[in-house]
């Protein structure tokens, strides 16, 4: 029963509330019976949690780290859940894109705030400055969950379902927190939690848990900012290191104990084969992968990518392009069945790799898709320069294949362009041609030799080659051009007019041309960070840098025998200890002793060798 004596002194009020206790908490003055009745059992209840009768004093740290790891994957993966649009607040395409959402940003460095200052109080052991903190989180969290939350996705808490599993994990975590201020914290404070055991699964969890980037350098640094200590950043973490090092050989000294190898008795094939042929078959799959992923990714998982565009430009001496066109859509034709096993009787090495939803056949118009608007004295050079037997002069072709980059195409657009010289005969023929004499010669088409590639290859890079392989003598096809004129009309309009002579595969009569062009496969999005490295990339990038970490496995060894070779760690094991309990219990003098003790002991083999032998009875 509390029993409640208000006196007045000098016109100010002074509080004193009795307990049964015999404990007393002092008030504030100038407080009316109402106020009084309010602010009095509220102190009194937080003067209780802060300083209770007894405590039975627990460690939950764990719990309520996990708890906010747990909220913290939420965010990442579930953010669309905490934003307006679903299709907007996608994470992944906007970190794909390079764009990181300002509000995912804020979210993720608060949940990471408290997450350090959650590690701030537990060292301090500041129950106040968690009680303060936990009314913070909890008025703060429920304030924005069914207020801010709701009015910026548009939708009520109970519509949300990733919501909802953040707000439960973070009440779990809020009960781990009260039931931590309630019992208070530890007085002591000693090594990881993983350490505590010493089998297979905290062995494994705890190098899995120094594996995590910055995460063990992060610990060790903020461990050594809020703790009373003597010792300085870099002796601090030499001691983390050692601990760490000696806790991982006593878990293989404590297995080999329960699992003892018998003297002078071979080792079991089932151990041989089994780990040794794990080694052997995950090095020869390292040296392989490159080649193996490179050649699976696309036969197995490979995405067919057809052109959505191809173009054609031809252009004589450098001088305005006589013929522009380009097909697209209908103009674009898939290869059907029967044509394509005409193919593969002819070149079944070289199409082996292709299926007949990889070769389009493009058709494109004879007539060019542009005038060719060339100035009179362009002309009149171009025609000198054509007639002039000892210049040099050369009709260059291009093309270019456009693919859908969303596919995974490491270039949208494929390119490449072939330069041919013209023999002296065709030259004269084109310069009467484009003088336009109205002689009988200027009105026949002229025909250029090879110089068309009528199979053409397009990779997911930008480098589109010819494919020489298929054609007759493994040489380009002819065309024939003409310059066609509209004497009709006032402008004189002129026009190139291409023909495809020869066989091809569909028009066999139109006057056209066709290109035949076969698209490689390219690597799934999912797959495309590894596949863009291409071949070498793979090798250069991969392999190299895991055969780096796999020969430090197998090499320097003989330099750390004297530290792995320890048969009994026990003593040293016990010295890291006693570091830690009498840095917790605020004797840091004795601190720098055990530590100077340490470091003398691995500086001194013979007494390394002393401390570290086997026990005898």
């Amino acid at each position: 029963m509390i029993y409640l004596y208000i006196h007045c002194i000098s016109k100010r009020w002074n509080a004193l509330i009795t307990v049964s206790s015999g404990s007393c908490i002092p008030l504030p003055g100038c407080l009316s019976g109402r106020t009084l009745q309010l602010y009095v059992p509220i102190r009194q209840f937080f003067y209780d949690l802060i300083h209770p009768d007894y405590s039975a004093v627990t460690d939950v740290y764990v719990l309520m780290f996990l708890a906010d790891t747990v909220d913290f994957v939420i965010i990442v993966f579930g953010f669309w859940a905490f934003g307006k649009h679903s299709a907007a607040a996608d994470i992944t395409s906007s970190l794909s894109e390079d764009q990181v959402p300002g509000p995912f940003l804020v979210m993720v460095l608060i949940q990471f705030g408290t997450m350090v200052v959650d590690r701030a109080l537990y060292l301090r052991k500041t129950v106040l400055g968690k009680v303060i903190f936990q009314v913070i989180l909890v008025f703060g969290i429920h304030f924005w969950m069914f207020f801010i939350l709701p009015g910026v996705t548009e939708r009520k808490f109970s519509q949300n379902l990733v919501a909802q599993l953040w707000y439960f994990v973070k009440c779990v975590y809020f009960g781990l927190s009260a039931y931590q201020i309630r019992c208070g914290y530890p007085t002591r404070v000693l090594g990881n939690f993983l350490t505590k055991s010493y089998n297979y699964v905290n062995l494994f969890l705890f190098q899995g848990f120094r594996l995590v980037p910055f995460l063990t350098e992060l610990r060790a640094v903020m461990d050594w900012v809020w703790t009373d200590t003597t010792l300085s950043l870099s002796s601090w973490i030499c001691v983390e290191d050692i601990y760490a090092h000696i806790f991982i050989l006593k878990c293989w000294r404590e297995s080999e104990k329960r699992y003892p190898q018998p003297r002078g008795q071979k080792k079991k094939k089932v151990v041989k084969y089994g780990m040794g042929g794990m080694i052997i078959v995950l090095l020869i799959c390292i040296v392989w992968f490159p080649l193996l992923f490179m050649s699976l990714v696309k036969s197995v998982a490979g995405v067919i990518n057809q052109p959505l565009d191809v173009s054609v430009t031809i252009t004589l001496g450098g001088y305005q392009p006589i013929f522009t066109m380009s097909a697209q859509q209908s103009q674009l034709k898939v290869m059907d069945q029967p044509k394509f096993n005409k193919f593969i009787k002819g070149a079944m090495q070289f199409l082996e790799n292709y299926e007949k939803e990889d070769i389009t056949v493009a058709e494109l118009e004879g007539n060019s898709n542009s005038l060719w608007t060339i100035s009179p004295p362009s002309k009149q050079k171009m025609i000198h320069e054509l007639m002039d037997p000892n210049s040099s002069f050369s009709v260059v072709f291009s093309w270019s294949v456009q693919r859908n980059m969303s596919l995974g195409a490491k270039a949208e657009i494929a390119t490449d362009k072939l330069s041919f010289p013209l023999k002296n005969t065709t030259r004269k023929h084109i310069a009467k041609m484009i003088a336009g004499n109205n002689t009988e010669s200027s009105k026949t088409p002229v025909t250029i030799e090879r110089i068309y590639p009528y199979y053409v290859k397009a990779p997911s890079d930008s480098n589109s080659k010819p494919i020489k392989q298929l054609l007759s003598e493994n040489n380009f096809m002819n065309i024939t051009i003409i310059l066609s004129r509209d004497n009709t009309t006032k402008s004189n309009s002129e026009w190139w007019v291409l023909n495809l002579t020869g066989n091809r595969i569909y028009n066999q009569h139109a006057q056209a041309l066709e290109l035949v062009v076969f698209n490689d496969k390219v690597s799934p999005p999912s797959l495309g960070f590894l596949a863009g490295y291409g071949i070498m990339g793979l090798y250069a990038s991969v392999v190299l840098v895991i055969g780096k970490f796999v020969r430090e496995f197998f090499s320097g060894i003989s330099h750390s025998i004297m530290f792995e070779e320890l048969p009994n760690v026990d003593r040293i094991l016990k010295l890291c200890t006693d570091i830690f309990l009498v840095r917790e219990t605020g004797e840091l003098e004795l601190e720098e002793d055990l530590y100077a003790k340490l470091i003398f002991l691995y500086r001194s083999p013979e007494t390394m060798i002393k401390w570290t032998r086997e026990k005898t009875n």
